[in-house]
């Protein structure tokens, strides 16, 4: 979602969507251990090669999805919103 379409929406909505990137923020996190598990034991294992690539790509994508929040905590920041 952009900036614009987030100023559009009323305070209610805005805490709603405040409230799931929290939720989603925690299992991001776990995903990532997770991943970061896999990623040692393949190392230690020393199988490194497709299996390792796959949690780095996850991890890619996880990490790029939260900097794409960081327009909602403007908006929320802005509005004094919490």
């Amino acid at each position: 979602m952009n900036r614009k379409e987030l100023l559009e929406l009323p305070d209610n909505e805005l805490l709603k969507k405040a409230k799931k990137l929290k939720s989603g923020s925690i299992i991001n996190a776990l995903l990532i251990g997770f991943c970061i598990g896999i990623i040692i034991w393949s190392v230690a294992k020393n199988t490194s090669g497709f299996f390792t690539l796959i949690p780095l790509f996850f991890i890619y994508k996880m990490v790029n999805n939260s900097k794409n929040d960081k327009e909602l905590k403007e908006v929320l920041k802005e509005r004094n919103l919490k």
